[in-house]
């Protein structure tokens, strides 16, 4: 048996330094006896295309997931995503259609769930708010022992408002998600003997995103008052995390085991960056008063910073149809004004990157096809000129056309330009959307940092994440780095599978070449893209919103 246990946005950053201190004993023992290292994520490092490389062993390119949302080419409308999505099979389809037993619990990219030889509880990209049912469960009747359990808890508590007893009721909440997410793992490798499980506990990052500030004395938003009473929370969730990986273990003592996070983590600084004013500077935009960006950004901050968390959902539902798609869409691009802008950006804080309104793909396009790759290289060289004030050095660390990091059928999904953006002295920028902001660059007042996502986080996602694996053919062996896309080729492999050529990634096991690779005979995906209903939208609208990846 495989056990594989996922924590969301782990770094070797805070593991190394606490292990050092004894408070990581469970994680200790297994980086003493595994292959173990970074594991490097997508560009960028992205919650779901990187755990959805994680489970098809192929970059976003051949997946054809790039974020929460994808814009419908054609038009400026953004459609939210769902597994269905997804162009290539899972590693779970596979290892169920050679006849092994699998569970999977709580990774993003899987709603609605795929029936599978064995059991699936979705992630919390999952259309359902506070409650389990049979609709984010494979099979359905799972869902009464998910409630008998305490329900998979995810975004059960709002990210914005973020004052008062706020942190206090966030450090409760992570610690009994993980208690009760433990206890239904435990019941179900209690059940029957499995080939491969999966355990995703999402705490750590929410934990990183709130509470770093508390945690880091060098950090330019760190807290010494809040660290008093909230220094130890981090901390906590990771020995709350590393508790939970022993109970595990022993539970399932002879399974071989792997640890694996979908990215790292790290500080953010006072610093923001607004993408569309940034190009309206270099004159390839021009923005607009809009009275419907007004509406769109206020109903969103209402909903976001003012509506007790209860009501935030209906006020997302207003309407009908496919309105939270519209309202997001109209939030991020109603200040555009089309028939004068060659390049515009989405402005999401952690996937920046730019579009060309290229004429016959978008439907106010002006960039002729023949002038494509002309302005791309101008984006690419102004962005080496975007220059922080204050130090003189570059914001951008790399502009990356994006062919040079996807390849496959639907690289056409992917923004034209992705910026990887560079750190001010080891701690991250924000960007945010420009608003009615008049400069690229200004410094955050540090008051904001305590109004939750709408002003940046105070943890922001790295690149490279982790790895431990032990397995008896492992030679215990540290510092190897590996790709998020090896892990795929591992779990096959640990579970005496070949490699399927199509496959980016290769196995990390010592022993095991890396050229065994065989002929695709998973069990053909339809490529029915399913598309939310309207309750659905509305519902994942308002979770991602809740969370902080719409803004």
């Amino acid at each position: 048996m495989l056990l594989i246990v996922g924590f969301d946005g782990a770094t070797w950053d805070l593991i190394n330094p606490w292990i050092d201190r004894g408070w990581l004993p469970n994680l200790q023992r297994l980086r003493e006896r595994s292959i173990s290292g970074p594991l490097t994520s997508t560009v960028p490092p992205v919650t779901l295309p990187s755990w959805t490389t994680f489970m098809t062993g192929v970059n976003p390119g051949k997946h054809g997931i790039f974020d929460f949302t994808r814009r419908d080419l054609g038009t400026y409308n953004v459609r939210f995503v769902n597994s269905t999505f997804r162009k290539v099979p899972t590693i779970w389809q596979r290892l169920s259609d050679a006849g092994k037993r699998v569970c999977v619990l709580g990774l993003p990219g899987t709603y609605p769930p795929e029936p599978l030889n064995g059991c699936m509880v979705c992630g919390f990209d999952t259309p359902v708010t506070l409650r389990a049912d049979d609709r984010f469960v494979w099979p359905p009747e799972l869902a009464a022992l998910v409630r008998e359990q305490g329900g998979f808890p995810f975004a059960d508590f709002q990210e914005f408002r973020v004052d008062g007893d706020w942190y206090a009721t966030a450090r409760d909440r992570l610690l009994r998600g993980i208690d009760i997410k433990t206890g239904l793992a435990l019941r179900l490798l209690a059940r029957e003997e499995w080939d491969a499980f999966l355990i995703m506990f999402g705490e750590s990052d929410t934990a990183a995103h709130h509470f770093w500030r508390f945690s880091d004395q060098a950090s330019p938003r760190f807290d010494a008052v809040g660290a008093e009473s909230y220094g130890d929370v981090l901390p906590s969730v990771y020995r709350a995390l590393d508790a939970a990986l022993g109970r595990l273990r022993d539970a399932v003592p002879e399974a071989e085991v792997l640890v694996v996070s979908d990215h790292g983590f790290g500080g953010a600084g006072l610093k923001v960056v607004h993408l569309n004013q940034w190009l309206t500077g270099l004159g390839l935009q021009t923005r607009r008063v809009s009275r419907g960006a007004g509406l769109a950004g206020r109903l969103k901050t209402a909903a976001l910073r003012r509506v007790p968390a209860p009501w935030q959902a209906p006020l997302f539902r207003l309407g009908g149809g496919a309105v939270a798609g519209r309202l997001e869409s109209r939030s991020r691009f109603a200040q555009i004004e089309w028939s004068k802008t060659r390049v515009f950006s989405e402005e999401l804080g952690y996937f920046p990157s730019a579009w060309i309104n290229l004429r016959g793909r978008e439907p106010q396009g002006i960039v002729d096809v023949a002038d494509y790759e002309r302005v791309r290289d101008d984006i690419c060289a102004a962005a080496a000129t975007l220059t922080d004030g204050e130090s003189g050095r570059s914001v951008i660390r790399r502009a990356w056309r994006r062919e040079e990091l996807y390849q496959g059928d639907w690289v056409k999904y992917a923004p034209d330009v992705i910026f990887e953006m560079a750190l001010d002295d080891g701690y991250s920028y924000a960007c945010l959307p420009t608003g009615a902001a008049t400069n690229p660059m200004h410094r955050l007042d540090p008051q904001l940092c305590r109004g939750g996502k709408l002003a940046g986080m105070d943890g922001t996602h790295r690149t490279d994440g982790i790895y431990l694996l032990e397995t008896a053919v492992s030679v215990p062996a540290s510092g190897r780095r590996a790709a998020i896309a090896d892990m795929a080729a591992t779990i096959l492999s640990c579970c005496d599978l070949d490699v399927p050529h199509e496959f980016d990634g290769r196995t990390v096991l010592t022993g095991i070449s890396a050229d065994v690779v065989v002929a695709d005979n998973a069990t053909p995906i339809p490529w029915q893209e399913t598309q939310y209903t309207s309750a659905e939208e509305r519902e994942i609208a308002d979770r991602l919103a809740s969370m902080g990846y719409l803004q």
